[in-house]
């Protein structure tokens, strides 16, 4: 095998490879000779089957096979003598082969870079300590009560408002007809739940009790029944009672309700929870800010061809964003030419980003354990209900998806591992605090991937600490459990 480089520049490579006529005819022959044992030939026993005879009843067959496996072959043994480490799957040209005569072929290919990682003992960090308030605790509370409301009877009579639930009888006709399921008797319906079709809950805003309305309303074109899909109906109703809602009384009898043994143990549930919503924005915030300064401190070359691909990942999302019409306003006002200019500069980024991770990982033999991928599946097969089956045979026989899977495990390792060497002061702060420094370094243009693009910035530290807030009280809603942190 001759190799010769013909071009190096930057981070690509191309040779031209020569294998020699004589090295191509014995991998022919050794290939023929094992289709040979396997191949029943008339008037000859298997394995005795002549080279000559295998070589004109196969020779075409197998001679695309056996230049694959030369080049492929030849091609790994060409960069690993060279120390070559390729980015991407080289690109491979035969440009000369007649039977009987040398192969030659091009190689192409983008290395990755040699990365030399900072000194992370010197990297400074902030971790903050985001302070559960009392007050956050009480609001939760309040969620709490609004959610299990309880209803009663009215004090005085008055019209009925969104948020009531009235008792009533009702039966619906369609041209005069009636269908299954368009009447009932004493029916809870609470206006303002959705519950009913569209303007049925609306019309009974106002209704006293004894009242007898007619309810007009239209089926929706894709409904469930055919027959009744899209045709207008009238429904004959009598309100016969009204209730108003009521939030329940937080005390001991709630927090049983909910699986505590009383108020007190509840609040602590609550607080418990919330702060380890708060711990992990603090985290998150705090790996935003440690991406920032790995940013700053490396500046290597990045093969042009991952971030090509980069690039059209983040462009197909944006186009479909704007299908959607849920493009970000500052992108929207931007031409095609300066949004590809932005979003250039951050894929280059997460290129090097991820290049920089992956070389930490592998000089410090950092993995992602059976164990470790094992439960990131079993999570994602709890997130698709009765669908369980199908997510975990996809992933077994699609290994692209299943490394989707580990790669963001992998990275937090190795976030987890950088953060353990560097500098990290804490520093308290209540919830507020947070709210409005995010909010002064969105005005700033400062943090994350933003430091490319100052929009993306704006975005994402303005939103995350209401949204944090939003999830603690959410969680909070369920059952108290012990949460597991991402």
């Amino acid at each position: 095998m001759q190799v010769t480089e013909t071009s190096a520049e930057g981070l690509k490579r191309e040779f031209k490879i020569l294998l020699a006529a004589k090295d191509i005819d014995e991998k022919m022959a050794g290939r023929l000779q094992e289709l040979g044992s396997q191949v029943k030939v008339p008037g000859f026993r298997p394995g005795k089957v002549p080279l000559p005879v295998l070589k004109q009843r196969f020779g075409k067959s197998v001679m695309g096979e056996v230049l694959e496996r030369a080049v492929n072959d030849s091609s790994s043994q060409a960069m690993t003598e060279r120390g070559l480490r390729p980015a991407l799957q080289p690109k491979i040209e035969i440009t000369a082969f007649d039977e009987g005569k040398d192969l030659e072929y091009t190689l192409a290919v983008e290395l990755l870079p040699e990365i030399e990682p900072t000194d992370f003992a010197a990297l400074e960090l902030e971790r903050y300590v985001i302070e559960v308030e009392d007050s956050a605790v009480e609001e939760t509370l309040r969620d709490l009560g609004s959610a299990r409301k309880e209803t009663k009877p009215l004090d005085k009579p008055r019209p009925a408002v969104s948020g009531d639930v009235l008792v009533i009888d009702f039966k619906g006709t369609v041209g005069g007809e009636t269908y299954p399921g368009m009447e009932a008797e004493d029916h809870h319906l609470e206006l303002g739940s959705s519950r009913f079709i569209e303007g049925f809950e609306e019309q009974l805003i106002g209704a006293k009790i004894g009242d007898t309305p007619t309810v007009k309303v239209t089926f929706p074109e894709a409904y469930a029944n055919d027959r009744l899909a899209g045709k207008e109906a009238e429904f004959a109703v009598t309100v016969k009672d009204i209730l108003e809602s009521a939030p329940v009384e937080i005390n001991d009898q709630l927090a049983v309700a909910l699986g505590e043994t009383d108020l007190e143990s509840l609040k602590g549930k609550i607080r418990e929870r919330i702060a380890g919503e708060y711990k992990d924005f603090a985290r998150m915030r705090m790996k935003r800010q440690l991406l920032d300064r790995l940013a700053e401190t490396h500046d290597f070359p990045v093969p042009e061809g991952m971030v090509d691909a980069e690039f059209e990942s983040i462009w197909r999302q944006i186009e479909e964003d704007r299908k959607q019409d849920k493009l970000d306003p500052d992108d929207a006002a931007k031409s095609d030419d300066e949004l590809k200019e932005d979003y250039r500069v951050i894929a280059e980024r997460r290129v090097r980003l991820g290049l920089l991770i992956s070389e930490v990982g592998r000089r410090n033999n950092i993995e992602v354990t059976q164990e470790e991928a094992n439960k990131a599946l079993l999570q994602e097969a709890q997130r698709h209900r009765g669908h369980e089956r199908e997510v975990f045979e996809f992933y077994q026989r699609t290994p692209e998806a299943m490394a989707n899977l580990r790669a963001p495990i992998f990275e937090d390792k190795v976030v987890d591992f950088i953060v353990d060497l560097a500098k990290v002061t804490e520093r308290s702060m209540t919830l507020e605090e947070l709210r409005v420094e995010s909010e002064a370094e969105a005005a700033g243009g400062a943090a994350g991937e933003a430091g490319a693009k100052k929009s993306s910035a704006k975005k994402s530290a303005a939103k995350k600490p209401a949204a944090k807030k939003a999830a603690a009280k959410k969680s909070a809603a369920k059952k108290p459990a012990g949460k597991k942190t991402s």
